[in-house]
């Protein structure tokens, strides 16, 4: 036998590495910064990404290894939304609170909802500029570049700790999708400049193309709930189905799965909608 082939087939085979990923999710913030109703003009204990920043600590200290998302609907639908929206008009160059407060709470990445495009593609993007995360949305199409509004997916390099305590490199693939009717929504906004397909025809040529780059694992941020009616708002249910995706953040409807008592994963895979207004 060749002493190279020789070497190659009596080498020790290491064992394969395992490790625990905790991944945690927000959606439909509607900037909610502040444990505040502003409805009933009151403090609020059910509400506010303040709040579920000491959640956040308490889930990464839990566990080693974790990521934080969020599923989109995040700039707009407080009056602290509108507000940063008039600073911004009155060319004071500030970045909106929303994304100072993901900012400091280290968020990985993030999807856009429809909400994000309410104030117009001005303000967003004004917005976006400032965000130390990437935004991805794999149903969007920027008609006036003639591109992908945001990138559809983002791959995460990250050093975690396998379960011997060894540190290993996961390549975790986020993608991103919203309801299309966001462009009918917003029509005074987006009408000729901003197109958006449907969420599992998305999916589908998106998701083996970020495979393809060899992520471990892929989560998909779906802005869309998981009720059996509803087209592209309550898709998330079916996207689960997809070959490639492992895990899905679903949004928009303002529920929470899982129930108390029921399951835990639909279609076999692992899937979370975390409330709305910070409230989960």
């Amino acid at each position: 036998m060749d002493s190279t082939c020789g070497a190659l087939t009596d080498a020790p085979v290491a064992p394969q590495a395992t490790l625990a990923l905790r991944v945690l999710a927000t959606s439909d913030l509607h900037a909610h910064i502040l444990p505040w109703d502003y409805h009933a003009d009151r403090l609020s204990h059910t509400r506010g990404l303040s709040r579920v920043a000491g959640l956040i600590a308490q889930a990464r200290a839990e566990v080693a290894n974790t990521v934080l998302l969020d599923n989109g609907d995040f700039l707009h639908g407080s009056p602290l939304g509108d507000f940063a929206v008039q600073v911004a008009r009155s060319g004071q160059a500030q970045p909106h609170p929303m994304i100072c407060a993901m900012n400091r709470l280290g968020y990985d990445a993030a999807t856009l909802g429809n909400h994000e495009f309410s104030h117009g593609l001005q303000v967003l993007r004004d917005s976006m500029a400032a965000a130390r995360f990437p935004m991805v949305s794999a149903n969007l199409w920027d008609q006036e570049q003639d591109c992908p509004f945001v990138p559809p997916f983002v791959v995460l390099q990250r050093q975690m700790l396998d379960g011997a305590g060894r540190s290993q490199m996961l390549r975790i693939g986020v993608i991103g999708f919203l309801p299309p009717q966001t462009v009918i929504w917003e029509r005074a906004q987006l009408e000729g400049r901003i197109t958006a397909c449907a969420i599992l025809d998305a999916a589908r040529a998106a998701v083996p193309r970020l495979r393809a780059l060899g992520v471990d694992v892929v989560i998909a941020l779906s802005h869309s709930g998981i009720g059996a009616e509803g087209g592209d708002e309550n898709v998330s249910a079916a996207l689960a189905q997809i070959d490639g995706i492992d895990a899905v953040i679903a949004g928009h409807t303002h529920e929470v799965f899982p129930p108390p008592a029921g399951p835990r994963s639909l279609h076999g895979k692992p899937v979370v909608m975390p409330g709305f207004f910070g409230s989960h």
